[in-house]
């Protein structure tokens, strides 16, 4: 493995811890801004990466599509525990909606935040140089592919929960009610449609995004 391959890992290493363990703490920040001290009280706002590993989406998952070739990299954090009544009951639906967009949301303006810098360094005349480089835009590349896969509307992901909540403030009960029933079966659909041909057409945009944005 040579310098440019340990780079490589170091930065999206790096990158990847600071985008899957933001996305989650945002959860939990504004879960506790509506009232819910769930995570606070379970020291899951803290800043320190340890309390929010998983060791599946943390490590092994990203380690496994780094070193099969995989086109993509991604993961994600030990879940945040929030107490979504209590947020309802102090903020209503929309504050359920606030929560559960918040770390895309997070994810997104991460990217933006780094494609800003990136001129910067696109020129780089030293390692360090390189390396902010390589970091900044490994973390465009994976917050886009985060913020974009869990806008997808398959339960469990925020993007679901979102329309879940939304659908309820709008008393769509049926809707609601179609919704919850599917959830239990929200992993079998997510892992059918990452392994067919319609993944495809739901990860386009993060392409359309990373390259407006670089």
């Amino acid at each position: 493995m040579n310098e440019i391959e340990i780079t490589k890992i170091i930065t999206m290493v790096i990158a990847l811890a600071i985008s899957i363990i933001g996305h989650e703490i945002m959860h939990g920040w504004v879960a506790y801004k509506y009232g819910d001290t769930t995570a606070k009280s379970l020291g899951r706002l803290k800043l320190n990466p340890l309390v929010h590993i998983d060791p599946v989406g943390t490590i092994l998952v990203p380690a496994m599509l780094f070193f099969s070739g995989a086109p993509f990299i991604f993961g994600w954090a030990k879940p945040v525990p929030i107490n979504i009544n209590t947020v309802i009951r102090n903020g209503g639906t929309k504050a359920a909606v606030a929560v559960s967009l918040a770390g895309i949301t997070y994810n997104f303006a991460l990217a933006a935040l780094c494609a800003a810098i990136f001129p910067l360094f696109a020129h780089p005349t030293s390692a360090v140089q390189a390396f902010i480089a390589l970091f900044l835009y490994q973390s465009v590349v994976i917050n886009v592919l985060l913020g974009v896969f869990n806008l997808w509307p398959i339960p469990p992901l925020d993007g679901a929960n979102a329309i879940r909540y939304l659908a309820e403030g709008m008393h769509w009960r049926s809707f609601v009610a179609f919704y919850d029933k599917i959830y239990p079966y929200g992993m079998l659909l997510l892992v059918a449609v990452l392994f067919t041909p319609l993944a495809d057409y739901f990860f386009e945009p993060v392409s359309w995004i990373i390259n407006w944005l670089l």
